[in-house]
């Protein structure tokens, strides 16, 4: 039985590479129609483009508005079972309406209120939050509450049971980064509520995770099966901040180290395996000194980059933009980033989703030199 669904009319056009129009084309072209089908030579341009199309454009939220917004979705919008997060995500407008910062990534600012919980469940998307204000609110992965303060990078890997519940009388915001956009795609999702309670309400400025694993260079010997995400539950922004500063400052003492002059940046890795935190998603630290330009960049995959101090300028392909503490710039596929820091200098939080077109060796990286201009 054949369908009656046509998800593309074909047309025969005149053109090089392509058949000469005529009826029996015309009649052809509609007998796969008919049957769903879609020849190569039509499509070839589309399908596989001299380099990357991304359908995701250049983008940039202000963080001002996006918080202004999730204030008042606090007065309006409960935190509970169905609805279950007070998240509100980035869509980019190239992606059809779609919640999706780029096709691949999903980044939304989370807020609670003072004395709320967010209902635990877990999904087999992987997720990390990163603070760039305030602190007061818990979140406990796998019944391991963790403190969540300013700098601070923490993960809940996929199929961890997790809530939040916030113990302060201050409202707090963060960001919430996940690959969903990716696991949708590839039909791979599963989704559990747990208890409708958080279950551990105690504030420990240290999770047990923390005093596992959180200790330089230095690894259980009990825990010695690699494991596909770290089991580090919160990199503190202390450790952040001091490989930063000393990363310049052996520059300035004429040792290697950084990634070029004025930037410095840390990665985020997972100690049982030294690679990344979790296998879809990179996790990077910038520090540009004040009037710091970066190289002229490509990168396949796409990333999301949130200014976590400072001010400066953030240029995509064509697109430019003067950015602020807590905005957050979409960076599509293969499109040309150049990062300039104001006379303040500039600290940024970056992710990706580099670890899928490494594992599929489909990563390739341009970066601007003297003889390899733009």
């Amino acid at each position: 039985m054949t369908s009656t669904l046509s998800p593309v009319t074909l047309k025969a056009v005149d053109a090089p590479g392509q058949p000469t129009p005529s009826p029996q084309l015309e009649e052809l072209y509609r007998g796969f129609e008919r049957e769903l089908l879609v020849p190569l030579w039509t499509e070839i341009g589309d399908l596989m483009p001299s380099s990357p199309r991304p359908a995701a454009a250049s983008h940039v939220w202000r963080w001002a508005n996006l918080l202004g917004l999730a204030e008042r979705s606090a007065e309006l919008v409960p935190v509970g079972r169905g609805g279950e997060r007070r998240a509100i995500a980035l869509a980019n407008p190239g992606l059809g309406g779609a919640p999706y910062a780029t096709p691949t990534l999903w980044a939304a600012i989370q807020y609670l209120n003072p004395r709320e919980d967010a209902p635990v469940h877990r999904h087999t998307q992987h997720a990390f939050r990163f603070v760039v204000e305030g602190e007061g609110v818990w979140t406990e992965v796998n019944g391991d509450p963790v403190a969540m303060r300013r700098g601070d990078f923490l993960l809940t890997p996929g199929w961890h049971f997790h809530g939040h519940h916030n113990q302060s009388d201050r409202p707090m915001a963060w960001l919430d980064g996940l690959d969903i956009p990716f696991v949708h795609y590839t039909g791979s999702a599963f989704f559990e509520m747990g208890p409708d309670r958080v279950a551990d309400r105690s504030t420990p400025a240290r999770s047990r995770a923390e005093r596992l694993w959180a200790h330089p260079g230095l690894r259980p010997v009990s825990q010695a099966d690699p494991r596909p995400s770290s089991p580090i539950a919160a990199y503190r922004w202390e450790h952040t901040d001091a490989a930063l500063r000393e990363q310049l400052e052996l520059a300035d003492e004429g040792h290697a180290g950084v990634v070029e002059p004025g930037h410095a940046a840390v990665r985020f890795s997972n100690p049982t395996t030294g690679g990344d935190v979790m296998p879809t998603i990179r996790a990077e630290m910038h520090r540009l000194r004040p009037a710091t330009r970066t190289a002229a960049r490509r990168e396949v995959g796409s990333a999301v980059w949130q200014v976590f101090d400072g001010a400066g300028m953030v240029r995509v392909g064509e697109r430019e933009w003067a950015v602020t503490r807590g905005d957050l710039v979409a960076v599509p596929s293969w499109a040309t980033l150049t990062v300039v820091a104001s006379d303040a200098g500039m600290d940024l939080f970056r992710f990706s989703d580099t670890p899928i077109f490494e594992s599929l060796h489909a990563h390739r990286v341009w970066v601007e030199t003297e003889g390899n201009p733009e």
